[in-house]
């Protein structure tokens, strides 16, 4: 229906918070890390977004990069993040872990859920992992998850279109499918029509040079893969507002 979908902005930054909000997003996923695909934020970071947004603020629970196969001392960190983020005003968390043969590792979703409760949890990306789409969101439905964001099992959401669709229609209003990974102007209304999601989700970013006037070029502070040290990705209220214009004239 025409003017009933949700943005939900993927932020790392309090500016990032702050502009997605202005440009009319609906709800906030809050990680650090983005080049990583999003890690677990600092306190101090929702705090102070809690400060300056009105929207709900979902938090990240990811302890590092790569794979979805926690050891027992990241369990341990995810419970304690869990118990944090709670107390701090989170609004809903972000989280998800596979067994080694890439199956929901459902014994262990079902304790975070627990320990997050009453908070509402999403699902993240994990899922694009999975060895069994179809099966394992029908254990996501069972333990009570409230959304799943996906790419479809692909890069893109746009790639995914296919499986992103046949999880909608798989689910049946159980479960909220939010297709994530690449949406830009560009296809959005592609992604909307094809998959009949009522929610959709994009970080919306514009580079923004540093304000810093000395610079030392020699030096850089994290691996090859890292962003550069004088230039910033920043969620641009503008970019958000494009998605919400496109997706109130989708049908």
């Amino acid at each position: 229906m025409a003017g009933s979908f949700l943005m939900e902005a993927c932020v790392d930054s309090v500016e990032s918070a702050i502009n997605a909000e202005r440009g009319g997003a609906g709800r906030l996923e809050l990680c650090s890390s983005l080049l990583e695909g999003g890690l677990t934020p600092s306190l101090g970071l929702l705090q102070v977004v809690k400060q300056y947004v009105k929207i709900p603020v979902y938090v990240m629970i990811r302890p590092r990069g790569g794979d979805f196969l926690y050891s027992d001392q990241e369990v341990e960190v995810m419970r304690k993040d869990i118990e944090l983020m709670k107390s701090h005003r989170a609004d809903g968390l972000v989280l998800g872990s596979l067994t080694e043969d890439g199956r929901v590792d459902a014994e262990l979703c079902m304790e975070f859920l627990a320990a997050a409760r009453p908070l509402p949890v999403t699902f993240h990306r994990a899922f694009d992992m999975v060895h069994d789409p179809v099966v394992a969101l029908e254990t996501l439905i069972s333990l009570g998850f409230e959304r799943l964001l996906t790419s479809g099992c692909e890069n893109s959401a746009l790639e995914g279109l296919p499986l992103i669709k046949r999880l909608v229609d798989q689910a049946k209003g159980r479960i909220a499918i939010m297709p994530g990974g690449g949406i830009t102007e560009r296809n959005l209304q592609r992604i909307l029509e094809g998959s009949g999601a009522q929610e959709f989700h994009g970080s919306a970013r514009s580079s923004k040079d540093s304000a810093m006037k000395f610079r030392n070029t020699c030096v850089t502070m994290g691996a090859a893969f890292s962003a550069p040290e004088y230039g910033l990705k920043v969620t641009d209220a503008n970019k958000v507002r494009t998605l919400n214009a496109i997706a109130k004239n989708t049908l």
